[in-house]
């Protein structure tokens, strides 16, 4: 029977359960990714959603109907998909998981060969077409299935980023949001001189606590309250399958994701010499200026994990950031990780000596931003183009990489259209003066009110 199947997005499957996804719908996808990808083999796990393992299974009854051989890595997040499917040397990779979404629903998100990304324009389409026509035909074997553990090596993996040595005794506070980065950092812990202050930590499919999204700012006073009261070095929280992770300096102030991509990118640069490193042009010249000051490249692209990945293995950058808060590494295979990033940003106050809060507020002062202002407009399109009629005349370099980026001398601005919701996302930064960003926010902000 053909189906309309609305919950494949541009990146991955996300959708309501059961309207919009369902087992019937995880069977097909299973058959439809066996013929698209033709992997031999795949690594498969999910999030702690009530309904992801019995979507799994299915997922995993569609797979060996057409002949694949199936290795179940359990509950996990999104990365130990990522590093399984490379470690184990498998044809591909998925995980059920609706990472930050509401509690109803579910989804996936696919990897084929190498844990290279699997999007609209590379087999995502292909494997919406045909689960929509119908189950397939079974091959005449059917596939194997075993359960496996990646766990160790996973965390012997992560342990290589920093100098075990090097630590000192920090006290943090994490906050897995009802998710499943406790697990990991319960792991971890053993190997690490960190004193945690451990906050919604036990998975929970109910989700009691909200939908596990640190972005919503009603969503971070519970890991900032923890921080002042335990007096803590830092604060990490994730969303729902810990690809990203956020950062709370010791008096509970929410650190912006464009700084921890300088962060880490000083980070590398000084650990391993000249390198490239890859960020989206949402905000820019932070991460510029600490790369060129490293004696690095630093190469846009644009804005989505899938360009993100292309463009580190197209110019071999050891890593790639997001403001997003996606952090890339290419020794990770190329693939974004939550956990990779709070352990360097930790070995940095280590070896550094100095508090999250004095690492980033330098960089605030010297590159202030809006952080992403994000307004529904009625015609997004239109509405660039006149912003661009507006500035372009008076700009000294203006770009169409990702939606428009406008450079003035002393403030530049980037506004484009999301890929996944129906809005319009504003960026401005400009050198070394707040007040002036904060006046030319609001002067773009009065201009889109009119497209409104």
């Amino acid at each position: 029977m053909t189906l309309s199947l609305d919950c494949f997005k541009a990146y991955d499957v996300r959708g309501r359960v059961p309207d919009q996804l369902n087992e019937d719908v995880a069977y097909r996808i299973g058959c439809a990714y066996a013929q698209v990808i033709n992997p031999g083999s795949v690594v498969v796990g999910h999030d702690i959603r009530l309904t992801s393992e019995a979507l799994k299974m299915a997922l995993v009854d569609g797979l060996r109907t057409s002949g694949v051989d199936v290795l179940d890595i359990g509950q996990c997040g999104t990365e130990e998909i990522y590093f399984a499917t490379t470690h184990l040397g498998v044809g591909g990779g998925i995980v059920v998981t609706a990472s930050h979404n509401p509690k109803d629903y579910n989804g996936m998100k696919f990897v084929r060969a190498g844990s290279r990304p699997i999007s609209g324009d590379s087999g995502l389409a292909d494997i919406r077409q045909l689960a929509e026509q119908g189950h397939g035909q079974p091959a005449a074997t059917r596939g194997s299935y075993e359960t496996v553990s990646t766990l160790p090596d996973y965390i012997e993996h992560l342990l290589g980023y920093v100098d075990l040595a090097m630590l000192r005794p920090l006290s943090i506070v994490c906050n897995a949001g009802n998710g499943g980065a406790g697990r990991v950092i319960d792991a971890l812990e053993p190997r690490l001189p960190f004193r945690f202050t451990k906050v919604h930590h036990q998975a929970d499919g109910h989700f009691p606590n909200g939908v596990p999204n640190p972005l919503l700012e009603e969503n971070r006073d519970a890991t900032a309250a923890v921080v002042r009261s335990e007096q803590a070095d830092m604060g990490i929280a994730w969303d729902g399958d810990f690809d990203r992770c956020f950062f709370f300096t010791s008096d509970g102030s929410f650190v912006e994701g464009y700084y921890i991509v300088g962060l880490l990118a000083e980070a590398f640069l000084a650990q391993q010499g000249p390198q490239r490193v890859v960020h989206d042009p949402r905000l820019t010249w932070n991460t510029q200026d600490i790369v060129a000051a490293a004696a690095g490249e630093a190469v846009a692209s644009k804005t989505g994990h899938a360009f993100i990945k292309e463009r580190m293995r197209e110019v071999d950058a050891i890593y790639g950031g997001e403001m997003s808060a996606h952090h890339y590494f290419r020794d990770f295979a190329y693939c974004d990780s939550g956990m990779i990033p709070w352990l360097l940003v930790a070995g940095l106050i280590c070896q550094r000596n100095e508090s999250l809060s004095a690492l980033v507020q330098a960089r605030e002062a010297a590159f202030p931003c809006s952080g992403e202002i994000n307004r529904r407009i009625g015609d997004p399109a239109s509405l660039i183009t006149a912003v661009e009629a507006r500035y372009a005349p008076d700009a000294q370099h203006v770009q169409h990489l990702d939606g428009l980026s406008v450079e003035m001398a002393d403030w530049r601005f980037n506004v484009r259209m999301s890929n996944t919701e129906p809005v319009v996302r504003l960026n401005v930064e400009s050198r070394g003066d707040r007040a002036m960003m904060e006046a030319r926010t609001e002067e773009l902000l009065g201009f889109m009110a009119d497209w409104a």
